[in-house]
């Protein structure tokens, strides 16, 4: 049997039996009896689905390359036929017509095709194709099976199947939904747009998208850009029995959509009478207050958003995420609305039966309510499921009865193993992680993820309850694992750590320790050797870096129970010695093992589809001592993570993988004994498995699909009945010895209410356990006083905090003592601070030298470090990223401009300026196709020149005056002006003669090489402009330099002169030396330049070498007599008799009574060579 919900679409298939999709099975659900059947789909998950309940027939696809629709019959559940198609990847819509023997289907990507079959004939009579429009829903007109409604996200189609003898045709008619506000605007021809203008000069009308350039199927729904609108976004629709359909959208609106006219009308609501209208305040406003109180969102009855509908003779019933069935009473486009059931649950979609005798209301939660429009009553729930997935499932003791299941979000079911018949849930209110049942009593321990184990009691299948809760740690339980005696129960949980609790009720499920493994934890099984009352747990584990799987195997003995406290360490976690540890090295990784009593391990492969065997014997081992390699790889049909699965008595062993298919092998030849394909890779394949304990059963939930798959042999050799009957009747004899001791005192314990605040506190109601759960709830004083409640703490904190309160009573004295030294020590040095602070300066010590915690100095420093690392690496990337995006810059701007924007000035003391075209180098394909236009344009005139020379006659006559004059008009044109031509570029440097004339471009081919052509001469003209202008600038460029000349002249003649006056200085801007703009000048930059050591040392030695130059330079005796005897040059220039001057005579400071004749006469040639020196300086003025 099969058991599951998926939340997808519902369907009957006659007036009590309902049917829907779940993972690779069809199951039809009896309303009357609450049976269940089902249809398996032998190709893999069900994809799309529909029902006929006039035919009793159902349809679906699977989900495989090429996909196939399935036909079956009803109640016979056997083949009718399959209809093949085109379809690569998926279909996403099936729905059957109410009459005749048609069916539509819709595929998605990446056809998007609406196909029409006759299912009888399995013919396919037409299609049509709506590219990358993903669909909705899709439905026949119940009164006409040549209407369809297509609905998308957000717009709806209308199709009409046409028909002629044997020949069917599809024809679209969109439908314009209002937009978001609920007007309906009226109706445009985007396809072919009004004429714009009588005038032909404009050419003709064409369609939108011919003027996109698009063909086929995408040209009749294009939209431009500008044209679309937003629109309501549909959510339901169903037909009415006048052609019309009711249609529900997100924003809240009801339409109406005639399917002849294909126009659209908005619902509106009838007004109500002024009494009712506060009545229906009052009430609206009793909901609201209601639904805050539980913690949910208010609902808006005036404004429903609609999920669902379902149409009758009577009227509309629709409903929404309000859990409201609604009653629609329709006349004239107006409504009044009924409230006629609330299940406060999200209703997701509404369907009558074929006799229109009830209602059935699917819920996203996975509930199924019948109402009966006729009795007006109350919703009756019908299927109480869950659309969560499953976690895991386990057979409850005995194995034959009853089964447990679990989904991810927390709902525990029991079901009935023979016919999987429902029986009872139990919500945990709290994210599951795993599950596992006892086989000494009927508990069931459920893992969460805040790491909590939740016992159940489960004695009676139709009640389970929840009786008492264990809080290991903070990290999730991943798996939970009991061994075959019921004595310990194994938790898995996150980072290695591995829990044993003891099983029994009678214990209160006692936590024993803990283990924590240093690497990932895979895997981990558990075996028991009832003779020796031995239990073995072999962990598989990931070995990091190395391409190989490690076991680490532990003895558990019933001593481990009696005396716990020999065990384990103070903080609870066991010893590795007194476990009896063993550890191997396997020479392949896996992803799941299994361990037989004789050490022989099977082993899934992970790097190949393999089975491996081991033997764990020294023989076994490679040429490494520590790595076992493996006996035997038996191949596997399957792909991805594999998981193996030990039957109670080790004779068959399961395998399960990603592609969904259940392997069952024998465990002494791995030869395969059965094989079923009860999961699909695209529902993630299969997560979970488990045998009964007699091996009659086999449990079988996956990933992501919500199915529950239970399977019973069929054919198995009576000898492995036996000894699997045997092995069962020996275990349960052991087991029978505690069973119902274990059972009466899970009976008898209390049961544990979840506080609605916090699932993580509960309160027991019993009194019997008030002193065990005082003791397991007790409170601890710290130092501060503080008084924690531990019923949050996990058992982990308990210890810690144990040895922790343990550790502070131990060491009160010393800890006392320690306290009272750092005192006196705080003491002395607040003294020294002190007298620290009297001293001069000089004499100070620092505030640092006074801290004593040099670990922390030490730390202050490191952190200093880092930020200034943290900084220098952030402005070093900083640094790179500017100078990334310089030189992207650099290349786009100006490396590949072969002529560099740049502009001049006209003259010095002017802002007019004049800039230059940038271009760029043309590629060799441009210059390519530029030459095909060209070769084009002279073939076409040379063509035409041949086309006129024919038409010529052979016959030569004179001209006569009319053909005279005719040629001297030819004459007068070649000599017309330039704006004759239409274009001045001839004059700059561009060739318009290359140019088809504007009445000749007729193909688009001429308008192509057309506009190459002008491209060209644009470039030309650009061309010549910048010769020109690069002329100018080295006329420029010439000018400056001659008055650059003429400047150092003047300035000589303004030294000599000693005037004071500023020379004016001709320079080229920025604009007209762009280059500057790639080079940082030193004045640019106004920080001050940052040296390391190294260069201040190296600046240092240079300015050191160059004074010492400069003191060698002055003792130079060389060039100080050149200095002093002629100025400190060779030769004398006619410049420098300004800066000449005569020595007087030496005498001339004596009276001239005194003077010698001989130094008269020497005075009178002194004046007369002054005389002379003066008279030249001022004609050298």
């Amino acid at each position: 049997w099969v058991q599951g919900f998926s939340n997808k679409n519902l369907a009957f298939v006659n007036n009590q039996t309902v049917c829907y999709p779940c993972g690779n099975y069809i199951l039809f659900l009896d309303i009357k009896t609450r049976k269940t059947r089902a249809v398996q789909c032998q190709r893999g998950q069900v994809g799309a689905f529909a029902a006929n309940a006039n035919s009793q027939v159902v349809a679906f696809s699977d989900r495989k390359l090429n996909p196939l629709i399935h036909i079956y019959t009803f109640p016979e559940l056997s083949k009718l036929t399959e209809l093949k198609g085109d379809v690569q990847l998926d279909y996403t819509l099936l729905a059957f017509s109410f009459t005749g023997p048609y069916l539509a289907s819709y595929s998605s990507i990446p056809e998007f095709v609406l196909s029409v079959w006759n299912w009888q004939e399995k013919i396919l009579l037409c299609s049509e194709s709506q590219p990358g429009l993903t669909g909705v829903s899709l439905s026949f007109n119940p009164m006409n099976w040549q209407q369809l409604c297509f609905v998308a996200e957000s717009s709806v189609t209308i199709w009409r199947i046409e028909r002629s003898k044997d020949e069917y045709h599809l024809t679209r008619h969109r439908v314009e939904l209002p937009d978001d506000q609920g007007a309906v605007s009226p109706h445009e021809d985007l396809f072919v747009p009004p004429s714009r203008n009588d005038d032909p000069y404009y050419g003709p009308d064409l369609p939108v998208s011919a003027i996109a350039g698009l063909e086929g199927d995408e040209a009749e729904t294009f939209v431009p850009r500008n044209c679309i609108k937003t629109s309501v976004h549909p959510t339901a629709h169903c037909w009415t029995a006048t052609s019309e359909i009711y249609m529900g959208c997100k924003e809240g609106y009801v339409l109406a959509i005639d399917a002849e006219q294909y126009s659209v009308s908005v619902l509106q609501e009838k007004a109500a009478p002024e009494f009712m209208q506060k009545i229906g305040d009052v009430v609206s406003y009793a909901r609201r207050e209601v639904q805050k109180k539980k913690g949910g969102k208010p609902s808006n009855l005036q404004k429903p958003v609609l999920l669902a509908m379902a149409f009758c003779n009577e009227g509309l019933y629709t409903a929404g995420c309000e859990g409201i069935l609604i009653f629609y009473h329709i006349k004239d486009l107006q409504y009044e609305i009924k409230i006629c059931a609330d299940i406060s649950q999200p209703i997701s979609s509404l369907l009558f039966s074929p006799d229109y005798t009830s209602l059935l209301l699917v819920t996203d939660q996975g509930t199924v309510y019948s109402y009966r429009p006729v009795h007006s009553g109350e919703a009756v729930k019908l299927l109480d499921t869950s659309s969560s997935c499953f976690l895991a499932a386990d057979f409850l003791t005995p194995g034959n009865n009853y089964c447990v299941s679990v989904t991810i979000s927390g709902e525990v079911q029991v079901w009935s193993l023979e016919d999987g018949t429902f029986l009872s849930k139990l919500n945990l209110g709290t994210e599951a992680t795993s599950m596992a049942c006892c086989p000494s009593s009927n508990s069931v321990a459920v893992g969460t993820q805040i790491g909590q184990i939740c016992f159940l009691d489960v004695t009676k299948a139709e009640a389970p309850r929840v009786v008492h809760r264990t809080f290991l740690s903070k990290l999730p339980v991943l798996s939970l694992h009991y061994d075959q005696s019921g004595q310990f129960l194994i938790a898995r949980a996150t980072e290695g750590h591995i829990f044993i609790l003891d099983a029994r009720p009678s214990k209160l499920f006692q936590v024993l320790g803990y283990i924590v493994l240093e690497d990932e934890v895979l895997h981990l099984s558990v075996i028991s050797d009832l003779k020796n009352d031995l239990v073995d747990m072999m962990v598989l584990l990931k070995v990091a870096k190395v391409q190989q799987a490690r076991l680490d195997i532990f003895h558990l003995s019933s001593a481990i129970r009696t005396d716990t406290d020999k065990y384990v360490n103070e903080q609870g976690m066991f010893k590795a010695s007194d476990l009896k540890k063993e550890q191997y090295d396997l020479d392949c990784p896996l992803s799941s093992a299994v361990r037989l009593k004789d050490n022989i391990v099977y082993g899934y492969c992970t790097s190949a589809p393999f089975i491996c065997k081991y033997h764990l014997s020294e023989k076994s081992k490679l040429q490494d001592p520590s790595v076992f390699s493996s006996l035997k790889k038996i191949p596997s049909k399957q792909f991805g993570s594999g998981l193996l699965c030990l039957s109670p008595n080790s004779q068959w062993l399961a395998a399960a993988a990603k592609d969904g298919v259940l392997f069952i092998y024998n465990i002494s030849t791995l030869d395969i004994l059965a094989e079923k394909h009860c999961h699909s890779y695209q529902g993630g394949g299969i997560r979970s498995m488990a045998f009964s304990l007699d091996g009659n059963f086999i449990l079988v939930n996956g990933e992501n699909d919500c199915a529950l798959v239970c399977l019973k042999w069929k054919e198995i050799k009576e000898t492995q009945v036996e000894e699997a009957a045997l092995y069962w009747q020996s275990l349960l004899d052991i087991l029978n010895k505690s069973t119902s001791h274990e059972n009466s005192v899970l009976k008898s314990m209390a049961e544990w209410k979840f506080d609605p605040e916090s699932t993580s506190k509960s309160i027991p109601v019993k009194k019997s356990n008030e002193a065990t759960l005082k003791s397991f709830n007790a409170q601890v004083t710290e130092e501060d006083g503080n008084v924690p409640n531990t019923n949050d703490m996990t058992w982990m904190g308990q210890k810690i905090q144990k040895v922790m309160r343990e550790e502070t009573q131990r060491f009160a004295n010393q800890k006392e003592e320690l306290q009272m030294g750092i005192k006196k020590l705080r003491e002395t040095i607040q003294k020294m601070m002190h007298e620290n602070e009297q001293v001069p300066d000089i004499e100070k010590l620092e505030l640092r030298e006074f801290n004593l915690d040099l670990e922390e100095q030490e730390q202050a420093q490191a952190e200093a470090e880092e930020d200034v690392a943290r900084a220098r690496t952030e402005s070093e990337m900083e640094i790179l990223f500017y100078c990334y995006l310089q030189d992207l810059i650099k290349y786009e701007c100006w490396d590949v401009m072969c002529v560099k924007e740049r502009a001049v000035k006209q003259c010095f003391h002017m802002n007019c300026q004049v800039s230059n075209y940038p271009l760029k180098e043309r590629s060799k394909e441009e210059l390519e196709i530029l030459k095909k236009a060209l070769q084009s344009k002279r073939t076409e005139t040379a063509d035409l020149k041949a086309q006129k020379k024919n038409l010529e006659t052979d016959s030569e006559t004179a001209l006569s005056d009319e053909e005279g004059e005719k040629a001297a008009a030819e004459v007068a044109d070649d000599g017309a002006p330039h704006c004759l031509s239409g274009s001045l570029s001839s004059q700059y440097g561009g060739n318009t003669f290359i140019l088809y004339h504007q009445c000749d471009l007729h193909t688009k081919e001429q308008k192509l090489n057309q506009t190459i052509l002008l491209k060209d001469i644009i470039y030309k003209v650009k061309t010549a402009f910048n010769e020109e202008f690069d002329t100018v600038v080295q006329q420029k460029e010439q000018e400056i330099a001659r008055v650059k000349e003429r400047n150092l002249k003047i300035q000589e003649i303004l030294e000599q002169l000693e005037l004071q006056v500023e020379v004016w200085e001709p320079v080229l801007t920025d604009d007209e030396m762009p280059e500057r703009a790639l080079t940082v000048q030193d004045s640019e930059i106004k920080a001050e330049k940052y040296m390391t050591q190294e260069e201040k040392e190296q600046a240092e030695m240079l300015a050191k070498l160059e004074m010492e130059r400069r003191l060698a330079a002055t003792d130079d005796e060389r060039l100080r007599a050149l200095d002093d005897m002629m100025g400190g040059v060779l030769e004398i220039r006619r410049e420098d008799i300004l800066k000449m001057d005569i020595p007087p005579p030496s005498f001339i400071s004596r009276p001239e009574d005194l003077w010698t004749e001989e130094e008269k006469k020497t005075f009178d040639e002194y004046e007369k060579n002054v005389k002379e020196l003066n008279e030249g300086k001022e004609e050298y003025r």
